[in-house]
């Protein structure tokens, strides 16, 4: 089912290198739903929204009403409000402890230097819903932001056929406090949030994961407003020895493949034996999940299985594709850590699987994928926050250091910069 490849070689090049979209021809369509919502506004992201989820959703209907948050209350069970309300206050605890304030610092001079830490006026989420529910998505995104102070958050999702949103998925955001919900999905989303409609207020940043299409619309309004990251399909990684249990191994490489067929599920090991045991264990349990179809075709044409001579081998194998999800499956995890260098979260030891910290464990579930983990970091508070520097120097520190300046300057060939400081030295 899973190709097997070596741990070196064009074969395993070729396939770390995949790519499973000719994106040319889809950010040319976003592109005009783009400029359609720019020109039209509201009128244009309610043609969309009824083309693609909601036939006759009506204009009225696309800002969330009241009624319609009481009526997902009574959807729901006292679970899952316990269950949400335990994820809430492990993703609060774990993102306040992110804060920084801002900060001064005096010397001997008198001169002050420090940074100003502000939180964004407003932001803009995106929840991926229709016919899904992602609940954890809302949490994620709302809570980072709300932590860091941002004053207005905007959410946007999109409706089911009838008009509606999934009641999981509406309670989440209404035990948050969230009150301004838009039942608007995909690009047409992202640019209403951008742009501004009329009915959706511009936002300064948009955050969250969304398909293809999301996805291409936040590259495109980059510059216009900030976003959080480019997410691409869902991945994962597991490192893993002969002493990693099978059924284990398969169940969470199937946790990622259920995703989308583009979803990437990769297992390195240096144990042969172990990766037939894994491929045994995927078709023992495949037959009981309910997206069994989108688990087999992802692992079909995007997982591999890779085999390598040394963990040292399969950790250099993991930096290098940099994954969302890196899963650390031998015999004493802690001690692989500083191997390695690029992910986006790392989960240790056999009782850390990904769903963990997907909904419960408190770090955000928002990650850099595609390899990005090279340079970039999951959603945190900061992502909330903007940073001003702060410079204040006495006469004492200016006169100290002017001929220095004024040197730096001329080198440059600026010499306007250094007229500034030579007019305050005579």
């Amino acid at each position: 089912m899973i190709r097997r490849l070596a741990g070196s070689g064009r074969e395993l090049d070729d396939f770390l290198a995949m790519v499973s979209d000719d994106l040319e021809e889809l950010t040319h369509q976003v592109a005009g739903i783009g400029e359609d919502v720019r020109r039209r506004g509201d009128q244009a992201v309610l043609e969309y929204t009824r083309r693609f989820d909601s036939p006759d959703l009506t204009e009225d209907q696309l800002l969330v009403q009241s009624w319609e948050v009481e009526e997902a209350y009574n959807q729901v069970d006292e679970d899952y409000l316990e269950a949400l309300n335990i994820a809430i206050d492990n993703i609060e605890d774990f993102h306040f402890k992110q804060l920084r304030p801002s900060w001064m610092e005096p010397d001997a001079d008198g001169n002050i230097l420090g940074q100003i830490h502000r939180p964004l006026r407003r932001v803009g989420i995106y929840v991926p819903g229709g016919t899904a529910a992602y609940p954890s998505s809302v949490l994620m995104n709302a809570i980072p932001a709300m932590v860091a102070g941002v004053q207005e958050i905007a959410m946007v999702t999109p409706p089911d056929a009838s008009g509606r949103l999934n009641p999981y998925t509406l309670v989440a955001a209404a035990e948050l406090g969230l009150d301004e919900i838009y039942k608007v999905g995909g690009a047409q989303a992202v640019f209403a949030l951008a742009y501004g409609t009329g009915l959706i207020e511009k936002v300064d940043k948009i955050t969250g994961p969304g398909n293809i299409y999301v996805t291409l619309a936040k590259r495109l309004v980059y510059g216009e407003v900030d976003i959080d990251m480019l997410a691409g399909p869902s991945e994962i990684l597991i490192v893993a020895d002969e002493t990693a249990n099978p059924a284990y191994l398969a169940a969470d490489l199937m946790s990622q493949a259920e995703h989308d067929v583009r979803a990437r599920s990769i297992l390195v090991t240096n144990s042969s034996q172990l990766l037939d045991q894994v491929e045994e264990e995927i078709k023992r349990q495949m037959v009981s999940l309910s997206r069994s179809s989108t688990i087999r075709e992802a692992l079909v044409q995007n997982g591999a299985f890779i085999l390598v001579s040394t963990l040292e081998e399969a950790f250099a194998i993991a930096n290098l594709v940099a994954p969302e999800h890196l899963e650390v499956m031998v015999k004493e995890p802690m001690n692989w850590l500083g191997a390695i260098k690029n992910a986006g979260a790392i989960f240790l030891g056999p009782y850390s699987p990904e769903p963990v910290g997907d909904y419960l464990a408190g770090p955000n579930h928002i990650l850099p994928t595609g390899g990005t983990a090279r340079f970039y970091s999951p959603v945190t508070v900061d992502t909330f926050i903007k940073k001003s520097s702060l410079i204040y120097y006495s006469q004492a520190g200016f006169n100290r250091y002017q001929s220095e300046i004024i040197k730096l300057a001329e080198v440059e060939g600026l010499t306007a910069h250094a007229n500034s400081i030579r007019v305050r030295r005579r």
